[in-house]
Order: structure tokens, then sequence, then C-alpha cells
């Protein structure tokens, strides 16, 4: 048998522990399946004296993550650190640039830095392992750079934060406001105690960004993602949704167009036939429409422990048989210079909410404004019927370019009739 492949993890978290724990549990199995046992050699963390639930007492222990780097009983250095800067950049650059493997679940890093961290393993001949960074427990790196290395990608969305899907999903089944949910997901460990990257779209837009990188052969661009979170989406528009046949979710976009690579994270309307619409709860799914193959849907749990590290293991067992890709399908000097499109050149149609005083002429100063930007109106309906209370006018547009929408929106914001902020929502057929 071969000598054993040797770890130095760095970052004894929640997935960092489930690291340790799974590849504990699964020795024998992992041995067998590699040609080779897999051995945890040296760790580190913040706190040495933190009680995690495992016995750490075997390994080396380093105060600094760096110093994993530089030891010669470590030949994959595992980054769960966290951050797209700091020590977790200093460790992987480190790492990379000794020519050392790296398996990390760190998706901000690789959104800021990937291009130039697939430069430098390339330029030593190190491999950076990241399908933990992406949807947690879906093999959809995998599937993308190997799976389907044969095909070209011209379209691929998906549920990459399962903190805004269970927050949606339970916003639709028991009417409550945003805020009650969210409040529960933080109770459950869904949300952090500040929820801004999930809630505000921020990390499914680092996903997306690796997932372009990945289906286009493109070097990562995260800077061009539009994002927009769900914190105002309501009960009302849940309701609405469903009434004209479709379901809310936050998702994440990138597709070819003439214009460029669309890169998009927002509240979307999906078709409730769709494949996306019927997942819920803290479930990820990704849909690739690639050419010849067709549609292909990956759906699995996208975050926590078990999921997670079920990831990073994959991906050091991919190492310990001696199997590299290139980071994003295609060596680093090869990837395509970024060629985004542009927001306002978005295609399709859209849903929008306005809280108008019931009186004479509303409805006709809106359409005015939604002629004069060239949006047809598709339906209309109205909440309520009052003389002393505002009341819901609900619309949907035909197909139009989001330019064209945000000028009407813009035009019916400054009516005086409408009261407070209009809500839009992208309206997505696949």
């Amino acid at each position: 048998m071969s000598d054993p492949l040797r770890l130095g993890i760095a970052g004894l978290g929640t997935v960092g522990v489930g690291v340790v724990k799974l590849l504990t549990a699964n020795s024998d199995a992992i041995t067998r399946r590699c040609g080779r046992p897999v051995e945890i050699t040296a760790v580190s963390a913040r706190n040495r004296e933190k009680y995690r639930g495992v016995d750490l007492k075997p390994y080396a222990w380093e105060d600094d993550p760096v110093a994993l780097a530089g030891r010669n009983d470590v030949d994959v250095v595992v980054e769960l650190v966290g951050g797209s800067d700091g020590p977790a950049k200093a460790l992987v650059e480190t790492a990379l640039s000794a020519g050392m493997h790296v398996v990390t679940a760190n998706k901000a890093l690789l959104a800021v830095h990937g291009t130039a961290l697939a430069k430098t393993a390339d330029a030593t001949g190190a491999a950076l392992a990241y399908e933990a960074a992406i949807a947690g427990g879906i093999p959809i790196v995998k599937a993308l750079r190997e799976g389907l290395a044969g095909d070209r990608v011209t379209h691929l969305y998906g549920i990459l934060n399962g903190t805004c899907n269970y927050i949606l999903s339970e916003m639709r089944t028991t009417g409550r406001s945003f805020q009650d949910i969210l409040a529960d997901a933080q109770e459950l460990g869904y949300a952090e105690a500040d929820p801004t990257f999930d809630v505000e779209g921020i990390d499914a837009a680092h996903k997306l960004a690796l997932l372009a990188a990945l289906g286009f052969g493109r070097e990562v661009n995260f800077d061009a993602v539009y994002t927009e979170g769900i914190s105002k989406i309501t009960p009302e528009d849940l309701i609405a949704a469903e009434e004209l046949g479709y379901r809310i979710k936050l998702l994440g976009i990138a597709c070819q167009t003439d214009h460029g690579i669309e890169q998009r994270v927002h509240p979307c309307m999906v078709p409730a036939d769709s494949a996306i619409a019927p997942v819920e709860d803290v479930v990820n799914a990704v849909v690739v429409e690639a050419d010849p193959l067709g549609q292909t849907v990956y759906e699995g749990r996208g975050a926590g422990e078990g999921p997670t590290a079920s990831a990073v293991v994959a991906d050091i067992c991919d190492l310990a048989r001696g199997n590299r890709s290139p980071v994003f399908g295609v060596p680093a000097d090869a990837l395509a210079a970024a060629d985004d499109a542009p927001m306002a050149k978005r295609h399709g149609a859209y849903y929008l909410r306005l809280t108008v005083r019931d009186e004479a002429g509303v409805m006709s100063g809106v359409s005015s404004a939604m002629a004069e930007a060239n949006v047809s109106i598709q339906s209309v309906l109205q909440r309520g019927r009052s003389t002393s209370e505002p009341v819901a006018l609900l619309i949907t547009t035909h197909e139009t370019e989001e330019a064209a929408m945000m000028q009407a929106v813009d035009a019916i914001r400054g009516l005086g009739a409408v009261i407070g902020e209009p809500q839009v929502i992208r309206i997505e057929h696949f």
C-alpha cells in the first residue's frame, strides 16, 4: 500500500470538526477507496484550549495556520478558516507557492482571488480543490469540470443559499414576516447573528462567480455579479406569486447572452412546475443547461457539518488517488477574459407591487409611465377597496429590458398617489 496522504487542517469550527470526525469514523473505507491511508498530522485554530467534541491530542498544533504550509509532514493543506483575506489567503497563497496541494471550502476567497490563485497553482503544479465552496455536499464542481467537460454550457442557475431558501419556504407556508422567520433561522443555527451575507445575497454571489468561471471557462469576476437579497420580500408577494402560478426563490443565474455573460443574484418568480420551484427548506439545487446533454439538475443539502465535510473529504480522496484537474476546468492561462453583460440588458418579464391611494386616475398614471418606457402590461390585480386606506396594485409585464423597467419604476415612484417604494421582482421562465 502507498504511503499515507498527510493533512494539515486549518480551522476547527463546525466544518473542520466535521472533517476530523468523518476521516476518523470512515478511515478504513477511505483507505480502501483511495488505495492509501489518509491521516491528519497537524491542525491549527485560534483557541488551543477550546473543547470541540473530538480528540485533537494525536495531532501537532500550530497557532499560526500559515505554519502548516511549511511542515515537512503535511502533503495537503485543508483551509477551513474562511474569509477573503487575512490568514486564509496567506495560508493558501503560501501553500500553493510551495507546490503544496490545497483543499478549501472558502467561496469568498476564491470569488475574490480565484483567478490569481489558479495561476499560482498551475505554475507550481499544485492542486486547488473546492467542491465544498459551492452548494455544500452537491458535487457540482466535479459535474461541471469533469462530467460536462465535453459539453458547452449555455445557462446555469440555482438555489445557492439554504438560509434564504428556508426563510422564503417558511414565509410561504406560514404567512409570517421575513423578520419573524429570520429569528427562527438564527435560533436553529441556519443564520448567523449578523445574517447580512446570507439574506442580502452576498454568499450566493460568491458561489455564482465560481460557477460562472467553471461553466464558461472564464476568469472569476465577483465584482460583476448583480446582487440583491430577500429582506424586502413580504408574505403578500409570496401569496401573489402563488395566485399567478409562481414561487419566489433567491436564485443565482449565469448565462451566455449577445451582450456577454450575465451574472446575477436576486429574488425571482419561477413557474410552479419548474425544476427549481419544489426545492424547499435549507436544500440547495443547481440546474445546468448544456449542449448536447440538455438539462441536468443537482440537488441536496447545501450547508452544515455533514454535507460540507463530505465535500471536503471527497476532494481529499481525489488527491489521495492522484486525480488532478485545472482549477476552473481549463488551464489558468486559457481562461477567457471577463466579458460581462450589464444588468440593464437583462430581458424578461416583471412583477410590480405598488401601494397607492385609491383615487381616480391612479392606474392611468401608472399605465402612462410604463407606456412611455415601452413596458407592456400583462395583468393588473387590485387588493382592497377603500377611499381612506391605501390599496395594493399587483402588475405583471410582458418581457422587456431591465433598463426600460427601471425607467418605468422611476417615473411611477414620482407619482403623487404612490406610497412608499415600489416592489419589483423579476420573473424567470426557464
